[in-house]
């Protein structure tokens, strides 16, 4: 079974799925805006101080939103009361989504709302008849990127094409 036809969320990811049912989902043009700058700067400074983003302008985030050669967009979660939680930077390409950058509040912990954008985007991506969601790079023991082995199957790009990977 190729791709995310195999998956099947985790006790955990259908709870997550199931508390976050009251957030609506937008997907939006690929148009930076001031709102959206403000929740990245809020994540950045709460979850990625001194890191290599940390110091993003709202020049550099038009930048990464605005100047794409590909079919790109951003995915919005909104609570009721309009108040963006979170969102991602989206790439469809033909076999798939790529999930370029998300990013959310950092005052929603109880909600899991990484977990929760990768689970939305699997059934985007299920829903649009497309075979797989690229979470990015993977490093082994990186704390920071450990959360991808959660989503099963894996796999990896080698010199052979796509392998299945055992984290």
């Amino acid at each position: 079974m190729p791709g995310w036809a195999a998956f099947a969320a985790s006790r955990n990811q259908k709870r997550i799925l199931r508390r976050d049912q009251d957030l609506h989902r937008a997907e939006v043009a690929t148009e930076a805006t001031r709102e959206q700058f403000a929740l990245l700067r809020t994540y950045l400074d709460s979850r990625h101080p001194g890191g290599g983003m940390s110091d993003m302008s709202l020049f550099d985030y038009v930048a990464m939103v605005e100047e794409t050669p590909v079919e790109t967009n951003i995915v919005e979660y909104r609570r009721e009361d309009g108040t963006l939680v979170a969102c991602a930077l989206t790439d469809r390409l033909k076999d798939g989504l790529s999930m370029v950058y998300s990013f959310f509040h950092p005052g929603e912990e109880t909600r899991s709302l990484g977990t929760y954008m990768i689970l939305d985007h699997v059934r985007a991506a299920r829903e649009k008849n497309l075979p797989y969601v690229y979470l990015g790079y993977w490093v082994r023991g990186s704390e920071k990127m450990d959360y991808k082995i959660r989503f099963s199957p894996l796999e990896a790009l080698s010199t052979n094409g796509w392998e299945p990977l055992s984290p």
